[in-house]
């Protein structure tokens, strides 16, 4: 019986290596229209400067070496085996054989991702795991791994990496040494001693009050989206940024309002009840260099950190918007979808300055809303667990787009674009973020959010494959569902937020031709980068 199932599993193996050998990687290529990252314009940057950021790219690219063990394992050996181009760099593009937009592989001989990537073993069940009683099993920054004797056992990320973390540290020491910016090498030093621990509360605090740097570095183990077991282990990533000053002075007379923006999100005020700390900034910046996370499949276009609540609330946030990749993703991927699945009356209003001022207050409504439940059941991430996630970014693009539109039919804003540019950029943007897919995070909350859209009648697929949009419908949508996910985090309500998950996150017919459309039409799903 072991021999003929020995035959059948290898048969199975066959076949399926086979008929992964006919994907079309080329095909997928196509996903990515390739964005040159220039040289930066260095003017008014000193030599040390100059000598801070090619240390930080260092610093990055040793991140990226982590970051393939903690997806996938061995990357290098991946990348030697594949004599395909288009396997190699399609591989690049993902860190590993998998692709980002539907979970499956792409590569011959490979199964399913595993749900915990690289930072469980695969044989790991959920009742040992919940069995097991380690106070170090959640950490954002243990991987888990077997003991001699077979066992679970909890190994700190300082550890599992100090080869990479000890190259990492010897950058940032040297940058320290060079800069001539006190609060840089005070963050420097502080991010060091993160690194050698795995206590980032100091190197955050010293994060948040470092302002009067032209050059920024964010670097670490900062998003848990590759954990989709339990949404608690954090991947590593690096962003080398270069400031816009103009802009940034700008956007932080945003900074100030916050405690005023959180009074005017909708729903129960019990359910937004956290104050945001008052230190909280917006930074506008363009994009130098990716390393790790930050560099796999979908490039995000703003981040708010840091995530720990505690902090938040003692100093606040720092959103960080990423111009450069804004504008090549509306110019190559947003406003192409408007043009082929909007109705024409609808065209004029998909705006780029609505589109980037979105993105403001997405990143805004991430330091917004609340981060502990208000009934003792611990963080919100804590409370809904693998959930978390896809709740906690349906709530910023919606409740950042409603703040934004709300704004700007207050006249609070300075660019010029209306309240109906916002709500047709918006539902533009969520029809083309629905192509990212169910394999991650971000697409699911957008797929949860274009299905409610949809059964709200707020948008209309009409029989033309065009969309038609009802702005008074759309607006009480964003204010409604925005509110709902408001309760389910305040509350820590896990099977509530289930349950929507499941409702409305998975890809539906419509959305599935709007898929078949924009690929005939040769519109990309996203970006990647190619640096100078």
């Amino acid at each position: 019986m072991r021999n003929i199932s020995a035959v059948l599993s290898f048969l199975v193996l066959v076949a399926v290596s086979c008929a992964r050998n006919e994907v079309d990687v080329d095909r997928l290529l196509k996903n990515y229209a390739e964005v040159t990252i220039p040289s930066p314009d260095l003017t008014g940057i000193t030599d040390n400067g100059k000598e801070v950021l090619r240390l930080y790219r260092m610093a990055a690219d040793e991140v990226d070496k982590i970051y393939w063990r903690q997806y996938f394992g061995d990357g290098e050996a991946l990348m030697n085996s594949l004599s395909n181009p288009s396997w190699k760099l399609y591989a690049g593009i993902n860190y590993g054989p998998w692709d980002r937009i539907d979970g499956k592989p792409f590569l011959p001989g490979y199964g399913s991702k595993p749900d915990g990537a690289g930072f469980y073993p695969a044989d790991m069940t959920a009742e040992e795991f919940q069995k097991w009683n380690d106070p170090n099993k959640n950490s954002p920054y243990t991987l888990v791994r077997r003991a001699e004797d077979g066992n679970l056992k909890a190994v700190w990320y300082h550890d599992a990496y100090a080869e990479h973390i000890a190259k990492i540290e010897e950058y940032l020491q040297r940058a320290a040494d060079v800069t001539i910016k006190e609060s840089v090498r005070n963050y420097l030093l502080e991010l060091i001693e993160g690194l050698k621990t795995d206590d980032y509360y100091d190197s955050n605090k010293a994060w948040l009050e470092m302002n009067d740097s032209k050059m920024d570095l964010v670097l670490g183990p900062i998003e848990a989206e590759d954990d989709a077991l339990h949404g608690t282990k954090a991947s590593y990533g690096a962003y080398v940024l270069l400031k816009n000053l103009q802009r940034t002075e700008e956007l932080n007379a945003l900074s100030a309002r916050m405690p005023e923006l959180q009074k005017m999100l909708p729903g129960d005020p019990a359910n937004h009840a956290f104050v945001p700390g008052s230190e909280s900034d917006i930074f506008s910046c363009n994009v130098l260099y990716c390393g790790g996370y930050t560099n796999a499949g979908f490039k995000v276009i703003g981040i708010n950190l840091p995530y720990d609540a505690k902090m938040q609330q003692e100093l606040g946030t720092r959103s960080i918007i990423f111009d450069n990749i804004i504008r090549e993703k509306f110019n190559r991927t947003v406003h192409p979808v408007g043009d082929a699945l909007l109705e024409d009356v609808y065209k004029p209003h998909i705006d780029a300055s609505a589109f980037y001022w979105i993105i403001v207050f997405r990143e805004i409504a991430k330091g917004l809303g609340v981060k502990e439940t208000i009934n003792g059941k611990g963080t919100v991430a804590e409370a809904l667990g693998s959930e978390a996630l896809v709740l906690e970014k349906a709530k910023s693009n919606v409740l950042g787009t409603w703040l934004c539109a709300k704004e700007a039919e207050d006249y609070n804003i300075s660019a010029l674009f209306q309240k109906e540019d916002v709500l047709t950029t918006f539902v533009t943007n969520t029809i083309r973020s629905t192509r990212f897919g169910a394999a991650d995070p971000t697409g699911v909350a957008n797929i949860l959010v274009y299905n409610y859209l949809l059964e709200s009648k707020s948008i209309i697929w009409n029989p033309s494959g065009r969309y038609s949009i009802d702005y008074d419908k759309t607006w009480q949508a964003l204010e409604t569902l925005g509110a709902e996910i408001l309760r389910i985090q305040a509350q820590g309500d896990f099977e509530a937020a289930k349950t929507c998950i499941d409702k409305y996150g998975i890809a539906g017919p419509e959305s599935l031709s709007d898929k078949r459309v924009l690929e005939n039409a040769g519109i990309p799903v996203d970006i990647r980068f190619n640096y100078e």
